[in-house]
């Protein structure tokens, strides 16, 4: 049946036509840009998702960079602490040279002070100006605030790390189970009735003394006190106001780790006893026992320690405190970094860093370095080498155990973080890309298959447009 008025063949190929030539657009546009998804229309739900991976990529890059920039400020702050730390041997060292007076002039121990007093004045002058940014480090802007401590229960604190999340305190309630002791051993006699020998030994090292027949209890205490930094055993009249009433031996360290041993080498038995009443000539101290925040932990003695995912903190009981609860409030401070690709509190590491000045290091039972200077009560000039070597330990301890601790946030966190965000951000852009990307060899097949189409496509429409003049032949006859 022959037709002018519509030319269904044409109609066909011009469709035909379109869709070829919509799919060679398509091609070109996808090998032009290289990317498979380049509006909504393409691919509705994986647009949505390549979106959500995008968002993701930016997110991991971002924390990557914080990452970096947080081993930056924690390289900074260690290399500050080195400095500190040579100065905290130089001044220990000037203080074994000062202790040997019968070798060192009056002008030869002011000269030894005069260099503590310029290293103690550079260590403070560390921990006011390294800074990061201009962010100080080491001045103890970078240490957690605290309200509510009460320091006759808690003598020395160090907050590590405290997780806020949305809070803006964190309590701390501290449960005492089982008191801190020193060692302890009696002699229950008022004196001894032949000459004896004694070896003490205790934490620190160990002496004899020798005792002729009928040495009080405080002729022999005010011996073994008279000796009691070589050993670390002291002694007491087992009741002040009753000089008859016998001898207590004591570490004058707490915990397991101090101990009282006393044996008579000559002179016959010297009978001590236990707590419980059992004759012994050696005990132990024991270690406080102790819950924060609910966490069981056994101390070093009066020391306590809690590392969990939202708090570390290391504490140190009074003497006097023994059994009993204490409490006290984080209310700030400390160096947040944000180490993850999204904004949450489990994706955040909170650190805090104390300060190192002169007037910082050292505690109050053994003093602080600044009380090395001239003028302070452990100068050289003065004669408190001794005194002042126990600062420098504390302050060298105290450093290092800063630079540990910065040390290994560093390596264990920072590093590690690095590592698994660069190995996320492989797979997430992998998977980006799948879902994005042109795939080039497939696309460059569709190209050449739009382009024959669109060719043949054109021909057949200009063989269809040319059907109906056939019509013209029926009317020639």
């Amino acid at each position: 049946m022959s037709r002018i008025n519509t030319n269904v063949a044409s109609l066909t190929a011009q469709t035909s036509l379109v869709n070829s030539q919509n799919a060679l657009n398509t091609s070109l546009q996808r090998l032009s840009t290289g990317l498979r998804i380049n509006s909504g229309a393409d691919d509705p739900s994986g647009l949505i998702a390549s979106e959500g991976l995008k968002s993701e990529i930016a997110g991991i890059n971002q924390a990557i960079n914080n990452s970096t920039e947080a081993t930056n400020v924690i390289s900074t702050a260690d290399a500050a602490l080195g400095q500190v730390s040579d100065l905290l041997l130089d001044i220990k060292g000037l203080l074994v040279q000062s202790a040997n007076t019968g070798a060192l002039t009056p002008d030869q121990l002011a000269a030894n002070q005069l260099q503590i007093d310029s290293a103690v004045q550079s260590i403070t002058r560390i921990s006011n100006t390294t800074t990061f940014a201009g962010l100080n480090l080491l001045n103890g802007s970078l240490n957690y605030v605290t309200s509510g401590v009460n320091n006759s229960a808690i003598q020395g604190l160090q907050i590590d790390q405290a997780s806020f999340g949305q809070a803006s305190t964190i309590p701390v309630q501290v449960n005492v189970i089982t008191s801190a002791r020193p060692a302890e051993l009696q002699f229950q006699a008022s004196a001894i009735t032949k000459t004896t020998t004694l070896n003490i030994a205790g934490a620190s090292g160990t002496t004899t003394l020798s005792f002729t027949s009928g040495a009080t209890a405080s002729s022999i205490a005010f011996a073994v006190n008279r000796v009691s930094d070589t050993t670390g055993v002291t002694a007491h009249l087992i009741n002040s106001a009753n000089p008859n009433s016998g001898i207590a031996f004591a570490s004058t360290g707490y915990g397991s780790q101090s101990f009282v041993s006393i044996s008579a080498l000559s002179g016959g038995a010297f009978a001590t006893e236990d707590s419980k009443g059992d004759q012994v000539g050696r005990t132990v101290g024991v270690d406080a026992v102790a819950t924060i925040n609910g966490a069981l932990t056994v101390g070093n003695g009066l020391d306590l320690h809690v590392d969990n995912a939202s708090l570390d903190l290391s504490l140190t009981l009074g003497k006097t405190f023994g059994i009993g609860k204490t409490s006290f409030d984080i209310t700030g401070g400390g160096a947040l970094f944000q180490l993850g690709s999204s904004v949450q509190s489990n994706e955040q590491v909170d650190i805090g860093i104390q300060s190192i000045a002169a007037s910082s290091l050292g505690d109050d039972e053994t003093g602080y370095l600044s009380d090395l200077v001239t003028g302070g009560s452990a100068t050289v000039t003065n004669g408190q080498a001794e005194s002042a070597e126990q600062i420098v330990e504390l302050a060298i301890t105290q450093v290092s155990n800063l630079r540990g601790k910065l040390g290994a946030f560093e390596e264990n966190t920072l590093s590690t973080n690095v590592n698994s965000l660069n190995a996320a951000l492989e797979n997430v852009t992998s998977s980006e890309s799948t879902i994005t990307d042109a795939d080039f060899a497939a696309e460059t097949a569709n190209l050449t298959r739009a382009q024959i189409l669109v060719q043949a496509g054109t021909s057949v429409l200009a063989t269809a447009n040319s059907t109906p003049k056939d019509v013209l032949s029926l009317l020639q006859q």
